[in-house]
């Protein structure tokens, strides 16, 4: 089933008004005791009274944004005055919606193979030592109504609780549970239903009483015996570490030479040999042109600094143990563990105002970055680059400044120049390399706050002209056109145009580990009442580590301005869709004509041979185009019949 819908196609859609810090505080401020009821009622009740108070105050402290922010509350009901009417306040909206999202991770179950969010950990603040606080107890109906809600779902309480504590009609409510995470609103507000108010009284009145007021509160002692049993072992632990400290203190010993890593963790020869800056393999400058492989494994040891061997054990060092004035980043199911051997040495050099060294041991290839002034502190990056060939070898990011990026290219590219993505017809500019193959900056598309123009690399070898992208990791993206079977890099004015109005779609893949993302135009439909002709595409952003990769169903209408990106259609995750295994692909839109008339518009790729919409809109159509007439804020689900009589659904 696919929903499509109009704000998918229409471009005028509704801005959402900015919310700053000083109106979210107002907002937070006035509404505080409100707030922190609300969350005390969403979290789940087996964390005890004493942490749920404590947990409600810290998730109503930490909604404030970080700064200006288009409101979270555009689309979502604003609070009601008592007398019914919407008080128009965007800031307690966005503010109601970070605590509802905060009170619902709260109850989610912790995972071993997935890190904790911060709203499922005991809250730093505030904090209470020493005693133990519970608000006032109501009476028979608020303890009744206390256990029915406790047996609810985290969503099916924050339903219950909107419907009586901010008087939400429905479609309110499922509106802002899905805006705050919730999977299913609509089994929510069925869960909510069965929880009726104890004894006849008004829902209102039960969730404002004092047995739910985390604001007004009691206090008890804790076990006092236990508590003075924890102040030992405090006591004790204390000593241990600063004894600890001295020895690791002692000369000719501990963590000084290495910079910014942590103490040694281990002694055995294979580990002290990986982090040996003599043991660095270091390829010759022209291995790469006799070798069978064409890769990371070839490139040259390059740069200022490569005999310099405290820069070379500062960085191997911090590689195996970062401490905690180290910066650390990942490319995501990127090992971060020290390395099993000594590792390659790409780059040693200055670069800007840091000393930059580039490893690569096999899987990964790792940046290090210290300040050139002598200042405390250090970077470390790893991103997983395994199964390279010479496309995707042909950069790496070696250094990021202000809003510009500087790659270290192979060494068997022979230029490189600068091609805005947003102008097809326009000339790439040349861009200058130093004689260790290190690029002059260039502006960083993963760092724009818009996207007015869009820099990419264009790195020419024997093979012709490619065309590599920043989405903010260490591995340049490579930009590629063509069916799945056979991507091709981008090259002739049709493919250029095309790329331009997706390019302003990159940032959806950015910081996932891509490795390269492929543009394939589908399929193309004429529209109605002669509106010209319409693009079908599909991106399909590959990852290195092979899954997690992302697609987009895009629709491209003939547009006068320039760059504006398509429609998205659909998106997927983890999906076989629009690849080598699964080329298949279809999506819809419901898109409005020059004259005012809907229609549902859907393509398939060529493998469809016929199309059918139900649901809002019935028909079907032969072939792989369907266009219906239709009205607005209809919605349609698709499917088609492939070759064999096979049904796919559209992409989701």
């Amino acid at each position: 089933m696919l929903n499509v819908r109009p704000q998918d196609v229409v471009t005028n859609r509704p801005v959402p008004v900015p919310v700053d810090v000083e109106q979210a505080e107002a907002a937070l401020v006035e509404h505080y005791p409100r707030l922190v009821r609300l969350a005390y009622l969403v979290l789940p009740p087996r964390l005890g009274r004493n942490r749920r108070v404590l947990t409600a105050h810290a998730l109503a402290q930490r909604s404030l944004p970080r700064g200006r922010t288009p409101a979270a509350g555009a689309g979502l009901p604003l609070p009601r005055r008592s007398g019914g009417g919407a008080a128009a306040d965007p800031g307690y909206a966005y503010v109601r919606q970070r605590v509802l999202r905060q009170a619902l991770e709260a109850g989610l179950p912790l995972r071993r193979r997935a890190w904790p969010k911060r709203a499922q950990l005991p809250p730093l603040l505030p904090q209470v030592w020493g005693l133990r606080l519970f608000p006032r107890s109501g009476g028979a109906d608020e303890l009744a109504l206390d256990q029915r809600l406790s047996a609810l779902s985290g969503p099916g309480r924050a339903a219950y609780v909107l419907r009586g504590l901010e008087r939400m009609q429905d479609a309110e409510v499922a509106r802002t549970l899905s805006a705050a995470g919730a999977a299913d609103p609509h089994a929510a507000l069925a869960e909510a239903d069965t929880v009726e108010a104890p004894g006849g009284a008004s829902v209102a009145a039960l969730l404002g009483s004092a047995e739910f007021d985390p604001c007004s509160l009691q206090a008890r002692p804790t076990d006092l015996m236990r508590r003075r049993q924890h102040a030992k072992a405090a006591l004790a632990a204390t000593a241990a570490v600063v004894v600890c400290g001295a020895l690791l203190g002692l000369p000719g010993e501990g963590w000084g030479p290495d910079g910014a890593a942590g103490p040694a963790y281990a002694r055995n020869p294979a580990a002290e040999r990986a982090l040996d800056p003599t043991e660095t393999v270091r390829v010759a400058a022209a291995v790469w042109k006799r070798s069978s492989r064409t890769d990371f494994s070839v490139w040259p040891a390059r740069g200022g600094l490569t005999r310099d061997n405290a820069l070379l054990r500062r960085a191997l060092a911090v590689w195996a143990r970062p401490g905690p004035s180290v910066q650390a980043s990942a490319t995501p199911a990127t090992p971060v563990g020290p390395p099993m051997g000594p590792p390659q040495l790409l780059f040693a050099g200055d670069v800007d105002q840091a000393r930059v060294v580039l490893l690569y041991d096999g899987l990964r290839v790792v940046r290090y970055a210290e300040p050139r002034d002598g200042t405390a502190g250090a970077a470390l990056d790893f991103a997983r680059v395994d199964g390279a060939d010479a496309a995707a070898a042909n950069a790496l990011v070696v250094g990021r400044t202000d809003g510009n990026v500087r790659y270290l290219t192979a060494p068997w590219v022979r230029a490189a120049s600068v091609r805005d993505l947003l102008d097809p017809a326009g000339v790439p500019t040349p861009l200058k390399r130093t004689a260790d193959g290190v690029t002059a900056p260039l502006t960083s598309p993963a760092q724009a706050r818009d996207c007015r123009s869009w820099d990419a690399l264009e790195l020419r070898d024997d093979a012709g002209p490619r065309l590599m992208t920043d989405l903010g990791e260490l591995a340049p993206a490579r930009l590629t056109s063509g069916p799945p079977s056979a991507p091709r890099d981008v090259s002739g004015p049709e493919e250029r145009a095309r790329w331009a109005r997706t390019a302003c779609l990159l940032p959806a893949v950015r910081s996932h580990g891509v490795r390269s993302v492929n543009s394939w135009a589908y399929a193309q439909q004429p529209l109605p009442e002669g509106n010209g002709t319409a693009a079908w595409l599909c991106t399909r952003a590959e990852t290195w580590r092979g899954t997690g990769s992302r697609v987009l169903a895009q629709f491209q209408a003939p547009s006068a301005k320039r760059g504006a990106p398509g429609a998205i259609a659909a998106r997927a995750e983890h999906s076989p869709t629009c690849g080598v295994r699964d080329p298949r692909v279809l999506a819809g839109v419901l898109w409005k004509s020059r004259g005012g008339n809907w229609y549902v518009l859907a393509a398939g790729s060529a493998q469809f041979r016929s199309v059918t919409t139900s649901g809002g809109v019935r028909g079907t159509a032969e072939g792989n185009l369907l266009a219906i007439r239709a009205k607005a804020g209809v919605q349609a689900a698709l499917e088609g019949r492939v070759e064999g009589g096979a049904r796919v659904g559209a992409l989701r």
